[in-house]
């Protein structure tokens, strides 16, 4: 069963991360680095990028959060990542790991990621096709972006956060955080968040800052989702062509607030009990 996540859940954890302004150690691709950046300070964070092995470190032992994204891996930033991954688990410093593009056609990064799932991720955040070969099934991909319908991919989701005794953030159409046992959907949204380079390794930065601002860990995932999908939708409903959505995009996450969640949560529905 998959729990519809909504503006009224994601209230207080999104309140207590732009309290805290966690600092986040963004160990992340090339291609995306300034957009990641934008994401975090728009909404509340703080973003930092130290990649080289000799501060990556120390620097992740100070870091409120981590985020290894390994999109355009090298041996160098491969060895800074495992390092920076080793302190991580080592002081208990809430990490993500976003397995971009793995697979039997890139033995090398997927050789890595293995490496990098023994420091126990806090979350897991990939497409179906990547969260697919975490649990050893075989699936099509494109590029970065799954072929695979996200529905048919979710049970793998919920397998691979047993497997590694983390939370998967499985994006697609709709979004699955899942523990394994207990399971989140987040619905709204907008396909344009896939025509945009850097949306989904952004949000991987965003769940860092969320997982490190409260120890409700699948919570906050599903609520760094929600405020992406959401601040997507209401773009896309202003915008017409993919540049001025991509800076609506930005606009959109740097108005949400706690105010604004509690007016959609009235829209859909969550005090009609009341």
């Amino acid at each position: 069963m998959y729990i519809p996540f909504s503006a009224f859940n994601a209230i207080p954890y999104f309140m207590e991360y732009q309290d805290k302004s966690p600092l986040i150690h963004c160990m992340t691709n090339h291609v995306v680095q300034n957009f990641t950046a934008n994401v975090l300070l728009a909404t509340g964070g703080s973003p930092a990028m130290i990649p080289d092995i000799h501060e990556c470190g120390e620097f992740t032992h100070i870091a409120s959060g981590l985020l290894v994204n390994v999109g355009t891996l090298t041996e160098r930033a491969a060895n800074a990542m495992l390092h920076s991954a080793k302190v991580a688990h080592e002081t208990g410093t809430p990490w993500v790991l976003d397995p971009v593009g793995i697979g039997p056609a890139l033995y090398y990064r997927t050789g890595i990621v293995n490496e990098l799932l023994k420091f126990k991720p806090s979350v897991i955040r990939g497409n179906p096709a990547e969260i697919m070969v975490l649990a050893g099934v075989s699936a099509k991909a494109k590029g970065v972006d799954s072929e695979e319908a996200s529905t048919q991919a979710f049970e793998y989701a919920e397998q691979v956060a047993r497997d590694f005794q983390t939370i998967v953030v499985m994006t697609g159409s709709e979004d699955i955080i899942t523990d394994g046992d207990k399971s989140y959907i987040v619905s709204v949204g907008t396909e344009k968040l896939t025509r945009v380079t850097g949306t989904g390794c952004s949000l991987s930065a965003l769940v860092a800052g969320m997982i490190s601002a409260t120890e409700d860990t699948l919570e906050a995932a599903a609520t760094a989702c929600y405020i992406v999908a959401l601040s997507g939708q209401i773009a896309a409903e202003k915008t017409e062509g993919l540049g001025s959505f991509a800076v609506q995009y930005l606009d959109e996450l740097s108005l949400m607030t706690s105010e604004k969640l509690l007016e959609i949560a009235k829209d859909e529905g969550a005090f009609d009990e009341c």
